[in-house]
């Protein structure tokens, strides 16, 4: 009847290292397909409207760079914040109104 989900006949899991076959099969596929149509891939490319070349562009980055994560900084209120001096330089001369301004 098969297995319950969440349990597997295989306790140590996926040996570290291993990849999906199925997906590595795919991906030469994909890579072999167009590879071998480039020139028709680019000709199509060319023929699309502005705005589809770049949904189709940016839609391909994801395979040539890296994804980035997202970072947060976390702030807490209500700390002890260390106080901060800030003294003018020695040539400093504050600069003065005009005395003709209204």
């Amino acid at each position: 009847m098969g297995l319950h989900k969440g349990t597997t006949n295989n306790l140590n899991g996926r040996p570290k290292g291993v990849t999906n076959g199925d997906k590595d099969k795919l991906r030469k596929f994909v890579k072999n397909f167009l590879e071998s149509n480039l020139e028709q891939v680019m000709k199509d490319y060319k023929k699309l409207e502005p705005k589809d070349r770049l949904k189709v562009f940016t839609d391909l980055l994801q395979y040539g760079l890296p994804k980035l994560q997202s970072v947060s900084n976390e702030l807490t209120f209500g700390e002890q914040m260390p106080k901060i001096f800030i003294t003018p330089a020695p040539d400093y001369e504050p600069i003065k109104e005009s005395e003709n301004e209204n």
